[in-house]
């Protein structure tokens, strides 16, 4: 007879697999309407992207909060003290941020969260650090906010005494019209016959800004100054103290500093996303000092660009490397109408000061921090440079600018406005949050989906590929240092096998490959096996320029191996597929830039993904933990990674490396000769000798004697020596053949060729 069972009711705590349950919350009687959830407790914001307003939902959170996370269905925000100060930059006050939230939500704003609106906003934006005579002013249209300041046992005694007077009174001036060139207002017109302002926000917070801009024309203003040495402590002790300093710089009234004749070319036209970033750096009429965040390949250098046209003064250029400085003054050249002896660069191989009596030097963060003995004509250049006013400082990967070494930058150069430029705005320290008073708050930072949906920036697809490690790998991986570690995964014969399966299933299709790897040793053993060109940190100027000229122009070349000083500020248009054999531990913001290597929008219109990005992991090892936390802020951005533990086909694969048990051991002997000073030195000695452990140096137990099954082959000793071959680089087939002369001998004959016609 069948047993019954009988039925019982589950009762189930919700609690207890649902992390945030806020079905306590009263909805509004039009909640579908509405596009918006919060977290009452941490500050949260849910966003349905899927909702008929989330377009008008979505300008308004980037404005006031940080985007946490943008997959395809539900965006996540955080409103936070930061993002409060960048919102006040651009014209809002709490009482309009509250009233927009109570629009746009489905629940009722709860009551701590407009606490805390009100309470970061009531003193936002009432302090502003002025440049004036090549002297900083900290300025406000509150006296009551400024004795507040001086009596600060910090600020206080900074204040530089001038006249006797605390403070200083003047009239603020008034706002005028402005046209960002580059934009639809400004196509074709003349600036100054233009009755239009610069596209601003939609709705309520075009109002708010029209409203702020009126009453800030009446306010009047109240200053002290304060040394150059100490604009960084006053900037981070007013952030201490919630009155976050705005720098504004009205360039259109500036008569003291020259005008700089620059302007975009006629033809172009900025896209929309740049014009929007750019209408929160000028939202009333002045340049605020910030931060926009574009992804890679979006534009970031003509939004500087653009910047440096509407201010139209002297501006600085900060970059990360010569190769990018260079690459700086060519867009400027490429976009604008500047005069070419108008733009220098400052570097190590040229210190020429413009010929005007304004300009735009292009430089690197190291030239201008170098607090070494200094050669005559870089003296002389770091005095010309610090010895006047700066309209505008551009500040390309503004996120090393936190770094002890780079920060000096900012109080050394006296510039009237600073603008950050990033595509990671992200350390793995707790410095990124310095750059709130070092440049300014973030005024934009672009949704990467949204931009590859439109065609902006490329669509790819993101793999991560498993390879197992072979038994002898794996053995010795277990028993090594971690800096061996690290080789071992990276040389993993598996992961060389995937990576010369892929390298030649895409050059096939036609794409532009480029393979990169942080362990300098795997870098040269993969570019020497497969003939493919290198560039890494030993690799001269000029042969560096010669192999990225063949990549980028030649057929022939179709495969470049990088090192880490290809993540950043290295425009690779044509580059369509990229490869990554060793990365630098779990960093987020190295993960997205070596992405940003192949983001540029492509000229092919193939159908889906038109780029790929395939990071190789060896299995069970420590590759695995690391890769997972640098995906993370890509998976934020609306990336998803796909898992490949089997390549299909791979087996087919012509003159396959690593085949064999013989050329794998081979392999890992080979590295391990090459790496012994990275091999500790209590490792265990070799099973054939059945020794103990310990290193025979004539102290201890004298050895022991151990018969042993052998071969009359290892009766020579080398059974377990490696032949190494060493294979020369496939970059010295693209240096110049035997016979070929110097650009300069070759324009000497043809002017002798020359004469002698005549």
């Amino acid at each position: 007879m069948p047993l019954k069972r009988k039925a019982q009711k589950a009762s189930i705590d919700i609690s207890s697999i649902v992390k945030r349950d806020f079905s306590y919350l009263a909805r509004n009687p039009d909640s579908d309407n509405r596009p918006l959830w919060i977290d009452p407790d941490k500050g949260y914001i849910i966003l349905e992207r899927f909702h008929p307003l989330a377009d008008l939902a979505t300008d308004f959170l980037v404005t006031i909060a940080e985007p946490q996370s943008r997959p395809a269905f539900l965006h996540e925000y955080k409103i936070t003290s930061h993002s409060l100060y960048a919102a006040v930059s651009v014209g809002l006050n709490g009482e309009d941020i509250i009233n927009t939230l109570d629009k746009f939500l489905k629940t009722e704003l709860p009551q701590t969260i407009r606490d805390f609106i009100r309470s970061c906003t009531k003193s936002f934006g009432k302090v502003k650090l002025v440049l004036k005579d090549n002297k900083y002013f900290v300025e406000s249209g509150d006296a009551d906010v400024l004795q507040t300041l001086l009596k600060d046992n910090i600020i206080g005694p900074l204040r530089v005494n001038g006249s006797g007077e605390d403070i200083t009174t003047t009239r603020a001036p008034a706002l005028g019209v402005l046209v960002i060139p580059g934009t639809k207002n400004a196509a074709g017109v003349q600036q100054a016959d233009l009755p239009q302002t610069a596209d601003k926000e939609s709705g309520q917070i075009e109002a708010v800004l029209d409203d702020y801009d009126k009453d800030d024309e009446k306010e009047a203003v109240h200053a002290f100054e304060i040394p150059d040495s100490a604009v960084e402590t006053v900037q981070k002790r007013c952030l201490d103290l919630s009155y976050p300093i705005l720098e504004e710089y009205d360039f259109r009234y500036d008569n003291v500093n020259p005008d700089l004749d620059i302007d975009l070319r006629p033809n172009i036209q900025i896209r929309s996303y740049q014009e929007k970033s750019l209408s929160k750096m000028f939202g009333n009429g002045r340049a605020k000092s910030g931060i926009i965040v574009l992804p890679c390949g979006a534009g970031k250098t003509l939004v500087g660009i653009t910047a440096a046209c509407t201010i139209r003064k002297g501006v600085i250029v900060l970059c990360t490397s010569s190769v990018s400085a260079v690459q700086w003054r060519n867009e400027f050249l490429k976009w604008s109408n500047i005069n070419p002896g108008d733009i220098t660069t400052f570097t190590s191989d040229s210190k020429e000061r413009f010929s005007g009596r304004t300009g735009v030097i292009v430089t690197t963060y190291s030239m201008v921090t170098n607090s070494r003995e200094r050669a005559h004509g870089s003296k002389k250049m770091m005095d010309f440079l610090s010895g006047r006013e700066w309209g505008l400082m551009l500040l390309d990967e503004v996120h090393v600018v936190p770094a002890n070494m780079f920060r000096r930058v900012v109080s050394s150069i006296k510039t009237h406005s600073k603008l950050g430029l990033t595509a990671t705005l992200l350390r793995e320290d707790d410095k990124i949050d310095h750059l709130n008073f070092l440049i300014g708050p973030k005024l934009y930072e672009a949704n990467w989906m949204e931009l590859s949906q439109q065609g902006h920036i490329a669509k790819v697809q993101c793999a991560e590929v498993w390879c197992s490690m072979p038994t002898v790998f794996y053995e010795q991986y277990l028993q090594v240092s971690s800096r061996m570690k690290r080789t071992l995964a990276a040389i993993n014969p598996s992961k060389f096998q995937a990576c010369q399966f892929l390298i030649n299933y895409h050059e096939a299709r036609g794409d532009k490959i480029i393979v990169f790897s942080d362990e300098l040793y795997s870098l040269k053993l993969y570019a020497y096996k497969l003939k493919r060109y290198l560039i890494y940190g030993g690799t001269s100027q000029e042969e560096r320029l010669r192999v990225l000229d063949h990549f980028r122009h030649s057929p022939k070349v179709n495969t470049l191996f990088l090192s880490k000083i290809g993540d950043t500020s290295l425009d690779l248009p044509e580059a369509t597929c990229l490869i990554q054999i060793s990365s630098q531990f779990g960093s987020r913001r190295q993960e997205a830039q070596r992405l940003g290597r192949i983001l540029r929008a492509k000229r092919r219109n193939d159908e889906g993904f038109n780029a790929f990005f395939y990071s190789l992991v060896s299995k069970d090892t420590s590759e695995m933990h690391f890769a997972s936390k640098r995906q993370a802020f890509l998976i934020d951005q609306g990336y998803a990674f796909k898992v490949i533990t089997k390549l299909h086909g791979i087996e087919k694969t012509p003159d396959l490396a690593f085949c064999t048990a013989v050329e794998q051991r081979e392999l890992l002997q080979g590295t391990l000769v090459d790496n012994e000073t990275a091999v500790d030195d209590d490792c265990e000695a070799d099973d054939l000798w059945g020794g103990d452990g310990k290193k025979s140096n004539g102290s201890g137990t004298k050895g022991k004697v151990k018969r042993v099954a052998g071969y009359l082959d290892q009766l020579s000793g080398v059974q377990d020596m490696a032949y190494i071959e060493r294979d020369t680089s496939a970059n010295k087939g693209l240096k110049r053949k035997k016979g070929e002369k110097n650009e300069f001998f070759k324009k000497v004959d043809r002017e002798n060729k020359r004469r002698k016609n005549t």
